[in-house]
């Protein structure tokens, strides 16, 4: 009786196991989405929209997150120097910043349903965020000279914590919430310039275009944020340059989508999430015209939030989405 062949293992076969290679590329569209929940959410204050859409969507979108942290940490569990790897590769990076950065809205969300864990989940946040920005810092100065050049995901990561005061203000923290606006915003400035300087000179590869519009999220923000914390015209000037912003980016769609799609247009998401919530944070301040553009955006974000994210998690269900971001296995 002959003995049972054993087949080969396929050359460069991940190594089995249950997400071992889970792609931090899921969470920008998740944190779109969550963005958006919000949006419907502030929508139902400042146009007869039903609350209940809001909800609906915060509550699936934050079920969504939670599996997604459970697929991602599954994966550290098995080699804790995996976060180390993905801060190496800009997907990687993206992603990660995405992660923690949602943690902040996932914050905001549960505000109106428990103040105690919504703060657990905010300092969580912070926290995270915070090594997560370590773990950048560190893959850069470890890694070639190329990987130092300023790209629009420096927002995601070292403006990220501008979020955080989206449910830091409603918890109590203002002085908090005050020092992070001051904090960021000379960093967001920073980026902002020398991210122009480097368009001027070179052109933007068609694959990574896409992250251009990250460079409208950090306006959006500080507008929200500045609104929060009573500097109306300093939200109101972010508010005209967000909408001067998103003008320009419609001009340039053709520009910016000349690629063919990738687990990259998720950096599409969250900016026109936040720039419908500003208009809507503008709104409470100066109602004409705010309140139109932010009603019609919000709809049109919907739709186009929801069919990239829907074509990522696609990518990732089919298991291609840790090979095409080159995600770290553990």
């Amino acid at each position: 009786m002959s003995e049972p062949r054993i087949m080969p293992k396929p050359f460069n076969a991940p190594p089995m196991g249950l997400w071992r290679a889970t792609p931090p590329a899921i969470f920008p569209p998740i944190l779109g989405l969550l963005g958006i929940g919000l949006g419907w959410r502030n929508a139902a204050r400042v146009l007869p929209a039903p609350d209940w859409i809001g909800e609906m969507v915060l509550g699936a979108v934050s079920l969504l997150y939670l599996f997604a942290l459970v697929a991602y940490f599954a994966k550290v569990a098995r080699r804790f120097g995996v976060i180390f790897d993905d801060a190496k590769i800009l997907p990687g990076r993206a992603g990660l910043s995405a992660m923690t950065a949602s943690g902040f809205l996932f914050a905001a969300v549960m505000v109106p349903y428990s103040t105690g864990f919504a703060t657990a989940v905010l300092f969580l946040a912070l926290l995270g965020h915070g090594f997560v920005a370590f773990a950048i810092i560190r893959g850069m100065v470890h890694g070639p000279a190329e990987q130092r050049r300023v790209t629009p995901v420096w927002h995601l990561s070292f403006v990220g914590f501008i979020i955080a005061p989206l449910a830091a203000v409603p918890l109590g923290y203002t002085g908090l919430s005050q020092l992070i606006f001051a904090l960021t915003l000379p960093v967001a400035i920073a980026i902002w310039s020398i991210s122009a300087v480097q368009f001027v000179r070179a052109d933007v590869p068609p694959p990574l275009r896409p992250l251009l519009a990250i460079h409208l999220a950090p306006v959006a923000l500080f507008g929200i944020v500045a609104t929060l914390l009573g500097y109306g015209t300093i939200a109101i000037g972010f508010a005209w340059i967000g909408v001067a912003a998103l003008v320009v980016y419609l001009v340039a769609i053709r520009y910016l989508t000349k690629a063919d799609f990738s687990a990259l247009w998720g950096a599409f998401t969250f900016p026109l999430a936040a720039f419908a919530n500003l208009m809507f944070a503008a709104a409470t301040l100066a109602p004409t015209p705010f309140r139109l553009i932010g009603g019609l955006e919000l709809v049109a974000a919907t739709l186009a939030i929801t069919y990239i994210a829907v074509k990522i998690m696609q990518i990732w269900s089919r298991g291609k989405l840790s090979k095409a971001t080159n995600a770290a296995t553990a």
